[in-house]
């Protein structure tokens, strides 16, 4: 029989309810036996909904990391505090998957890197795009060099009217900012991941701060209050790889657009293109003629039998528990996730000095 895992859930608002507690609880062979939260309440409700008889709801971290028999912890705080949590969990001896993006800062990313390394516990950032249909098919034809060398690509994260109003997302100091930060990594991530590319050598970065000084604005989620909307409303950036690749990234919460896409991708390469804007269409060459095609991602099979269905998430849990009971690497590194913050880091740096940034 293989060996049941024993979870500690660190934080347990909107991303534990809606993502990694009901995935988690799907999987057999793993048992949420704690939960913290600084609302006491929040956690003692996540316990009741999903946790083993005997699991502990605690408001301190540090208590719940104590328990030596939690194998893996999920870190699901606020962006300032992923560093300090995870690297405090790997040091226990948990192996952790804490959620996008994986810190604040760059510098912070980098401590977290060194501890897994340092410590033999696995580390992995919660970017789950990369589990959905579409990004699993395209990763597929990347490998298989069906779109030739990618040089370049589109990272695509714009929201019309879509700005979180809860919790801390509107607080620069918890979240280290605003649509690039918090969506645009999903984009980035996916992209970067697509080409198989890890190596920035320079980035040109613009902040906006347009649209969340309205008042009783349209969205999504209700009007926003301006004095509390600290972090950019929109950002975009240029980033040129080592290798002469471009990636122009894309970001928004608020915009005055009809093109609304979220964590998607174009890609461009010798021997053909993608993209995730309308379904996944592959474009290309072939016999002097041009071609598109739209690729039938539906699992399709007679009425009564649909085979498996997974979302996303599901497979995002699955896979990590397996690559912890198979001891290889999960499917998204630290080492990955790492550069994505650099990355993030630079084009704020740049959009604030105004002139592009290299990275060593």
């Amino acid at each position: 029989m293989s060996k049941v895992y024993r979870i500690g859930i660190i934080g347990c608002g909107g991303i534990a309810n809606g993502k990694h507690l009901p995935s988690l609880s799907k999987l057999k062979n793993v048992e949420l036996v704690a939960f913290c939260d600084i609302v006491k309440e929040r956690a003692e409700e996540a316990a009741k909904t999903y946790g083993t008889a005997d699991a502990s709801v605690v408001t301190d971290y540090t208590e719940l990391l104590k328990d030596e028999t939690i194998d893996i912890v999920h870190v699901l705080t606020p962006n300032d505090s992923h560093a300090d949590i995870s690297i405090a969990a790997l040091e226990a001896g948990k192996h952790v998957m804490c959620e996008k993006p994986m810190a604040k800062t760059a510098a912070d990313a980098k401590r977290m890197l060194e501890t897994a390394k340092r410590t033999g516990k696995k580390l992995t950032i919660g970017y789950n795009n990369r589990f959905r249909e579409d990004s699993l098919y395209l990763k597929q034809m990347c490998e298989a060099g069906e779109l030739g060398h990618i040089y370049y690509a589109k990272a695509h994260a714009v929201r019309r009217r879509a700005v979180p109003t809860w919790g801390v997302f509107l607080d620069e100091e918890k979240q280290g900012g605003g649509p690039l930060i918090d969506i645009g990594t999903h984009a980035l991530d996916l992209t970067l991941w697509m080409m198989d590319n890890y190596k920035p050598k320079v980035v040109l970065g613009t902040t906006y701060h347009e649209l969340s000084i309205k008042e009783n604005a349209a969205n999504a989620w209700g009007p926003w209050d301006p004095k509390k909307f600290t972090v950019e409303d929109s950002a975009f950036g240029m980033i040129v790889m080592e290798n002469g690749a471009t990636i122009i990234l894309e970001s928004s919460w608020a915009l005055n657009t009809l093109e609304v896409d979220e964590a998607k991708c174009s890609l461009s390469g010798t021997e053909g293109g993608a993209d995730m804007k309308n379904g996944l269409r592959i474009n290309g060459e072939q016999f002097s003629r041009l071609y598109t095609k739209e690729i039938e991602l539906s699992s399709g099979g007679v009425a009564f039998y649909e085979g498996r269905k997974e979302s996303a998430p599901d497979i995002e849990m699955r896979k990590w528990i397996e690559a912890i009971e198979e001891d290889k690497d999960p499917v998204v590194t630290p080492e990955q996730a790492y550069v994505v913050s650099r990355i993030l880091e630079a084009l704020y740096e740049s959009a604030r000095l105004g002139q592009a940034v290299y990275l060593d």
